[in-house]
């Protein structure tokens, strides 16, 4: 719920596999990973066999990540409590994707203060930031600074439900801050467990490191591969198009941060996200 409500996808992830299927799923996931000689990036999911030797293989068997038992209805996203709504918003530096939340907070009628600074929004004694790969408690303990941070969403305007994470450091406080923050924006709130990289920017940047590598094997063109993943899996937008609104260097810093927490090749960056990172350009040429 929280993929679709904030990211723009028209099912999630999970929703995706149970619809495809995970026996052919995985089939597919096995053969890459066969082909390119136990390449430990493209190892199958353990989670996804489980299902399969279970027999649990989505909607075709009534059940997969999901039970569609007739009457079975999937659980609601949790909702932070109403939190406190601010008179006044700091914002430090660029928000880079995040940018029109400073718009959206003016529109709600809070008043915004813009200073120089690292991409963070004060809420009072509380400092907020965007996803960068890093634990919100990473964060915290490396600067004593940031409670919390807030997910990738495709259009901020838009998005009708952002994910936080708050620090283990934080106080109650710090998520009353926050939550309200974004419920005066008119977005609903959930607070997850304080993950790498959160629910959509996790999911992003693994799609565009994935697309890619497929760009870099010379599978397909960019736009071949972005009309694809368009098409084939109602996309709202192709994994190339968004490294290239996001940003390369983003994308590729949230895989590192993922690649190091993990310590899994499965978060390689691949080679083409690396350069194209490096030259500071994009997938596509600017002004597409």
């Amino acid at each position: 719920a929280i993929l679709r409500e904030s990211g723009g996808f028209r099912m999630g992830a999970f929703e995706l596999m149970d619809l495809i299927g995970h026996d052919v799923n995985f089939a597919v996931t096995r053969t890459v990973y066969e082909s390119f000689f136990h390449d430990p990036r493209y190892k199958p999911s353990l989670a996804q066999k489980e299902l399969v030797d279970a027999g649990l293989f989505g909607r075709k068997s009534g059940r997969g990540f999901y039970d569609y038992a007739p009457g079975v209805a999937k659980a609601p996203p949790a909702n932070c409590a109403p939190g406190l709504r601010p008179a006044r918003i700091v914002i430090e530096g660029d928000l880079g994707p995040a940018s029109a939340l400073a718009d959206l907070a003016a529109a709600a009628g809070i008043a915004v203060d813009r200073r120089d600074g690292d991409g963070l929004i004060r809420l009072g004694a509380f400092a907020f930031a965007l996803t960068d790969g890093r634990c919100a408690t990473e964060r915290f303990a490396a600067n004593n600074d940031v409670a919390g941070v807030f997910d990738l969403a495709l259009e901020y305007a838009n998005a009708t439900r952002i994910a936080i994470a708050l620090a283990d450091q934080a106080s109650p406080e710090a998520e009353a801050a926050f939550a309200g923050f974004l419920q005066a924006l008119g977005k609903s709130v959930s607070r997850i467990d304080d993950a790498p990289g959160l629910v959509v920017m996790r999911t992003v940047a693994m799609l565009a490191n994935e697309a890619a590598d497929a760009l870099h094997q010379q599978v397909a063109s960019a736009a071949d591969i972005d009309q694809s993943m368009l098409k084939g899996v109602n996309y709202p937008r192709g994994p190339l198009a968004w490294a290239d609104a996001v940003g390369a260097g983003r994308i590729a810093s949230v895989i590192a941060e993922l690649s190091r927490f993990y310590g899994d090749d499965r978060y390689r960056a691949s080679p083409r996200l690396r350069r194209v990172a490096a030259s500071g350009g994009t997938f596509y040429p600017k002004g597409m």
